[in-house]
């Protein structure tokens, strides 16, 4: 039987430079970083005894150096099977809008805002150009007030 386990985050960062536009950060992977030279959002581990949508928070300063305006949870998870370690990955998923560009840290070598199909095309895992899709609807058809945490 796999094992199901809950251990990073995936955050989805975005921007709205006209109310009607919405882009969203993507980030390149440095070459001596893990996923060398690909096009990723934000996402890390949880650590021990920290809430997922404080890992978000943690992983969104650690990698862009900002804090977002608002953070919210996505209704909905990034889920996959690994199956090197027979385990379900279950990965709580929150969007961040930013006002301002990140600063790049070792791990990443560019950025980019990009609009939302745009950018989906660039991110490796299906799930992933999902929940940003999902995000990026939910910013056009209006939040719903319990999805926000912060903002």
């Amino acid at each position: 039987m796999p094992e199901t386990v809950i251990r990073v985050v995936d955050v989805y960062p975005y921007r709205r430079p006209k109310e009607e536009t919405v882009e969203f950060l993507l980030m390149r992977r440095a070459a001596s970083a893990a996923y060398a030279g690909q096009w990723r959002m934000v996402g890390g581990k949880i650590e021990a005894g920290e809430t997922a949508w404080r890992a978000a928070l943690r992983e969104l300063r650690e990698e862009t150096g900002l804090e977002p305006d608002r953070l919210w949870a996505l209704p909905s998870v990034n889920a996959f099977y690994e199956w090197t370690h027979d385990r379900i990955n279950l990965i709580p998923a929150f969007a961040a809008r930013l006002s301002a560009d990140p600063t790049l840290d070792r791990e990443h070598d560019a950025f980019v805002w990009l609009p939302a199909e745009a950018a989906a095309a660039r991110l490796a895992w299906p799930e992933q150009r999902r929940l940003l899709r999902l995000a990026d609807r939910l910013l056009r058809e209006g939040l719903p007030p319990e999805l926000l945490v912060t903002g």
